[in-house]
């Protein structure tokens, strides 16, 4: 009977110590995941510091995708030293992702296009930008949508996807844009003396940049006016109120400098036979 009960002390025994070893392994695992996950959540905020080149939003999805990966490896590796077979669920959880992924493909192609231009830049929040049929600023970009108020106050909601599967203009990314002025004068009027008069437009104009140089050019020889164009810089910030201000211009010097903006007109030759 002693025999039967020591032998059976010794069983539990072991078995006690085989859990508590495994008990052991899997609480320095956790240990482990939470030491990696905080050095990995560190490692991008001192990155982000460095670099400056991702955008606040982003930064908590990378940490906290980072943080789930970590632990649901740790995950596994528990449920294996505990004997489960892993194998089967890892592959049980790439079928579920699998099917997540053929029932949300919009939501996510929308979270990755998300991903994309917050990474990549194409344009921020602030920006003047065109896509599609859409003109505005950004007022926002998140993981699904874009945001944009556009020149008369509409709010403008867009799917990030259909942003990154297309051409996006970008008006502010550059920091300055050329506005072109175009008038028309007459075939009896000079065009040097043309040329001179818009010339004269930018000439105290503290708005217009140096470089690119200015210059005025003969685009067209219309039906009734010679085409002339005044091409200059401006910063982003100060365009339209340039541009608008050179306009207003325009006529008054022109007709002061004696020149003519013509009218359309057509000759009409009647023959009597």
């Amino acid at each position: 009977m002693f025999e039967k009960y020591a032998a059976l002390l010794g069983l539990k025994k072991a078995t006690i110590l085989s859990v508590s070893y495994n008990v052991l392994l899997g609480l320095i695992v956790v240990v482990a995941c939470v030491i990696i996950s905080t050095l990995v959540k560190k490692a991008i905020d001192r990155m982000n510091q460095r670099v400056q080149n991702f955008d606040e939003t982003l930064v908590p999805i990378v940490k906290t995708s980072f943080s789930y990966l970590v632990y649901t490896i740790g995950l596994i590796i528990i449920l294996d030293i505990f004997g489960v077979n892993t194998t089967s669920i890892v592959a049980l959880l790439g079928t579920i992702g699998l099917a997540i992924g053929f029932a949300l493909k919009d939501t996510l192609s929308n979270i990755a296009a998300g991903i994309m231009l917050l990474i990549l830049r194409p344009f921020r929040v602030g920006d003047t930008i065109e896509y599609g049929s859409y003109a505005g600023k950004v007022i926002e970009i998140n993981m699904f949508t874009t945001i944009l108020e556009t020149a008369d106050g509409i709010y403008v909601s867009s799917p990030n996807g259909s942003i990154w599967g297309g051409s996006v203009k970008n008006f502010s990314k550059n920091g300055k844009r050329r506005m072109t002025i175009s008038v028309g004068i007459g075939y009896n009027d000079s065009i040097d003396k043309g040329v001179e008069v818009l010339m004269s437009l930018i000439k105290d104009e503290k708005r217009i940049l140096d470089e690119p140089i200015p210059q005025t050019v003969v685009v067209a020889h219309a039906d009734s006016s010679v085409n002339l164009e005044l091409r200059c810089w401006a910063h982003v910030d100060d365009f339209w109120p340039t541009y608008w201000d050179i306009n207003k211009k325009v006529k008054h010097e022109i007709e002061a400098a004696g020149l003519s903006i013509p009218f359309p007109q057509r000759d009409v030759h009647i023959y009597n036979h």
